[in-house]
């Protein structure tokens, strides 16, 4: 990475910790075949150009590569998502936490734009978002009509 660049690592455990990791993924784009749900190992990761809205002076703006994981993943449910569609890109708008009756468990709702929604049911909040390329010039900025 560029000197001047400071890649993101951040880690979630919980409510507050996830609304971070949202704010940063904000708008954040992703192919669906890059979103990849491993039950064995109980994680859901996936790799998306996140914009670097901590970079952003005005109208400018970069994007970086990051991978974004979730342990302790006990199941996956995506609502107006082609899963065969492995090319189709998403924009992610959000990620909120709605605890469940028995703590620390809870659903992690990714919401994307187009109407589109993942639930992740996780026994405990254990996400980790990480930068992993050096940042580049977006042909647009996001913004109100993205």
């Amino acid at each position: 990475m560029a000197p001047t660049a400071k890649p993101l690592r951040l880690l979630a455990h919980d409510a507050d910790d996830l609304a971070v990791l949202s704010a940063a993924l904000q708008d954040a784009v992703a192919k669906i075949g890059d979103i990849r749900w491993d039950a064995q190992a109980r994680t859901l990761t996936m790799a998306c150009n996140r914009f670097r809205w901590e970079a952003a002076k005005g109208k400018s703006g970069e994007r970086v590569r990051s991978a974004l994981q979730f342990g302790d993943v006990a199941g996956v449910q995506a609502r107006n998502l082609r899963r065969d569609a492995k090319g189709a890109v998403v924009e992610l708008l959000s990620m909120g936490f709605e605890p469940a009756e028995e703590a620390p468990a809870g659903v992690v709702t990714l919401t994307f734009a187009g109407g589109g929604d993942m639930r992740v049911s996780v026994d405990c909040l254990d996400v980790a978002l990480a930068d992993v390329s050096d940042p580049w010039p977006p042909p647009r900025t996001p913004g109100p009509a993205d």
